[in-house]
């Protein structure tokens, strides 16, 4: 497909990705999926137009060949969702490649995409949460694997951690402080309070650890069986045990956790900036579907209990 485009167009795309990744703090996975995403299109367009597609021929990019490019990944089986993700991607190029060049992106940035319905954050109920932790420390032969699980469960429902960063901790992180400072997606930093009941969790896995932790600042702290870096996959194995023995549903997975998170404290009464902060979303607008949630179920309790529903 690059044959297809201008060297010119090349080395900026390759630019706006250097820029992603060193300024804006884009993700690997970020990064690698924009260039997928936008080098497809430039290379439909220059299949579109019959020709070699450079700067110049892109700046005259019309609604028509918008709308011919998003027919054809609807053809080909491309969702509403994902084709809006590819649309932010190539608008994002465009309007970046736009002011270097100096053309008119209107036709581009105007493109809109197909209407899809956002999913909705599925939590546990706090009981179920307590239960699942619970769980976790019953289902292993092994006491330190279920102190392991335990505290990885633990952090997840009482810091608000995605698992990549719950297993990114170092031995150095341990004994775990009351505010721990994380780096999560695109290398951002945010620092989140610690509960008790986490920290005391990570200390009692620590002493059962049969590997050093402590005496190793480089290592990570949740250690697999031969002591290696503990894979997310088998926290996951875990959470569907303990969803089974609990009759939980599907959706009860260790990512949910951190849904609970969110929600529970939006429902005690939080804050939604401080809740944004506190999840390491880049937009609050990702933090309002924890909002809908918590309207979604005051409107069940309605249904369910109000006489005239």
């Amino acid at each position: 497909m690059s044959l297809a485009l201008s060297p010119a167009l090349r080395s900026a795309l390759s630019g706006w990705l250097d820029h992603l990744a060193a300024l804006d703090g884009a993700a690997a996975n970020t990064v690698k999926a924009y260039r997928t995403d936008v080098t497809a299109f430039l290379a439909f367009l220059a299949g579109h137009h019959g020709e070699s597609l450079g700067p110049a021929r892109l700046a005259r990019t019309g609604q028509s060949d918008m709308r011919a490019w998003m027919a054809h990944e609807r053809g080909r089986g491309v969702s509403a969702r994902s084709l809006a993700r590819e649309l932010s991607a190539v608008k994002g190029f465009t309007r970046w490649l736009a002011e270097r060049e100096g053309f008119d992106p209107t036709a581009i940035l105007a493109a809109r995409g197909p209407k899809f319905q956002r999913k909705l954050p599925r939590p546990l109920s706090e009981d179920a949460a307590r239960e699942v932790i619970g769980v976790m420390g019953t289902q292993p032969r092994e006491d330190w694997v279920a102190a392991r699980d335990t505290a990885v469960v633990t952090l997840l429902w009482g810091c608000g951690l995605r698992i990549s960063e719950a297993l990114a901790l170092r031995g150095a992180d341990s004994p775990l402080p009351e505010m721990l400072r994380i780096r999560g997606k695109g290398g951002k930093e945010r620092v989140v309070p610690v509960l008790p009941a986490a920290r005391a969790a990570v200390a009692a896995y620590v002493r059962l650890c049969p590997f050093p932790v402590e005496g190793e600042p480089g290592a990570a702290l949740f250690r697999g069986a031969r002591g290696g870096p503990l894979n997310p996959r088998l926290i996951a194995k875990a959470m569907e045990r303990a969803r089974l023995a609990l009759g939980l549903p599907a959706s009860a997975t260790p990512h949910a956790m951190r849904h609970s998170f969110a929600t529970h404290l939006l429902t005690a009464g939080g804050d939604l900036r401080a809740i944004q902060e506190l999840l390491g979303h880049a937009s609050l607008s990702t933090t309002q579907a924890y909002t809908a949630v918590d309207t979604a179920r005051l409107m069940e309790v309605y249904e369910k209990a109000h006489p005239r529903a």
